[in-house]
């Protein structure tokens, strides 16, 4: 019997960061000791209330399935959230909980778009979602932005795209670059989008971690929108497999019916645990003050190992830098960059199909010690 292998699992290209970190590992495994700036991690556990509350339910709680789109007070706390952070009021009967940001990108193309539509999203961009839109039969429209757009896409690149995309991925703090869109931004998109019948994704798991003005949700300037955020990154639960959505009111039927058959639900310990993360703000505050003076160190550090080219983030946990004076082959880079310095990172491919081979993307979510032992590691490196 000949084994086969379906077009679209193997035209799904590779998520290049995930390969690094097992070069990584296996580079560990031989004894020698790597610095990890490759995967966008959280360095610290999950908050103590939510162990603590994770351990209660364990004792307590007989951990079977549970609603598709959630369980209500887990729900009811996410809507409260938006009030308190937003001043947005959004009802609980809008909120999805899903196993992790990953699974509600899925749920909101399949629900939103139909096998051959087009979803535009800026580049460099998370690389994921082109390539869930390729595997559900959707095609992904790069928009080539710059540092003159921020990084970000605009009502101008979504107006001289050759063709009319049926929806737009906006992620503001953005992966790779960490950049924001300011309240104007936002507001202009979502007015575009409106009047051209675009449907909006908003990814907004990098929100909390901003190092100026606060971050804004699409929620205040439309509520068409599909926003989708995580407890991985802010709330540092990555491995806990829990995310959310809001979502229209016309989405919310379809989209229980497709968790419902996909996954049934999402984890039953992970949400139950979850409801505390929203009232640890003093000891996950003090994550991102580690990681803004992360960002500050590599910014005056890097320059002297001669990654010098950086974009200055205004949130998330990323430094992402033009290496085009160093090398044309960011994949070969990396790599030698990890067998020679023990520093591991991802080359821009990952997330610009087109000009990634010039760029790469450095984590700073890990310990300080981390990355002044990067720094060090570099700058004799360049030597």
């Amino acid at each position: 019997m000949s084994e086969h292998i379906s077009r679209r699992a193997a035209s799904v290209a590779p998520f290049i960061a995930m390969d690094v970190l097992a070069a990584a590992n296996n580079q560990e495994a031989r004894g020698e000791r790597v610095i990890h700036l490759e995967v966008g991690q959280p360095g610290s556990a999950a908050p103590a209330a939510v162990l603590e509350a994770a351990r209660a339910a364990l004792q307590a709680d007989r951990l079977g399935y549970v609603e598709a789109l959630g369980i209500p007070p887990l729900r009811e706390r996410i809507a409260r959230h938006y009030r308190e952070r937003y001043g947005l009021a959004v009802r609980p009967e809008r909120v999805v909980v899903t196993t992790g940001s990953s699974s509600g990108f899925m749920l909101a193309f399949l629900a939103a778009f139909d096998i051959g539509d087009r979803v535009a999203l800026a580049s460099p961009g998370y690389p994921a979602y082109r390539n869930i839109l390729g595997a559900l039969g959707l095609t992904s429209r790069d928009l080539l932005s710059s540092a003159a757009d921020h990084f970000q896409p605009t009502p101008k690149l979504l107006a001289v795209a050759s063709d009319h995309p049926a929806g737009l991925i906006v992620a503001s703090p953005s992966n790779p670059t960490g950049t924001m869109l300011d309240a104007e931004g936002l507001r202009a998109l979502a007015d575009y989008c409106g009047n051209a019948g675009i449907r909006l994704v908003s990814d907004e798991i990098y929100h909390g971690i901003v190092y100026g003005p606060r971050e804004h949700s699409m929620l205040e300037f439309t509520q068409s929108a599909i926003v989708i955020n995580s407890f991985s990154k802010y709330y540092s639960m990555t491995g806990w497999r829990l995310g959310w959505m809001i979502v229209p009111e016309d989405l919310v039927r379809p989209i229980e019916r497709l968790a419902q058959n996909l996954y049934i639900s999402a984890p039953t310990l992970s949400q139950l645990a979850a409801i505390a993360a929203f009232e640890c703000g003093e000891e996950l505050n003090g994550h991102v003050r580690r990681y803004q003076e992360n960002r500050d160190l590599l910014l005056s550090g890097l320059p002297s190992a001669g990654l010098d080219r950086l974009t200055v983030p205004d949130g998330a946990f990323y430094l992402y830098a033009d290496i085009t004076h160093l090398s044309n082959d960011s994949r070969d880079f990396c790599g030698r960059m990890l067998r020679e310095a023990g520093v591991a990172a991802v080359p821009g491919l990952d997330f610009d199909p087109q000009r990634g081979h010039g760029t790469l993307r450095i984590s700073f979510a890990g310990a300080t010690s981390d990355m002044e032992e990067a720094v060090r590691r570099l700058r004799a490196w360049k030597k």
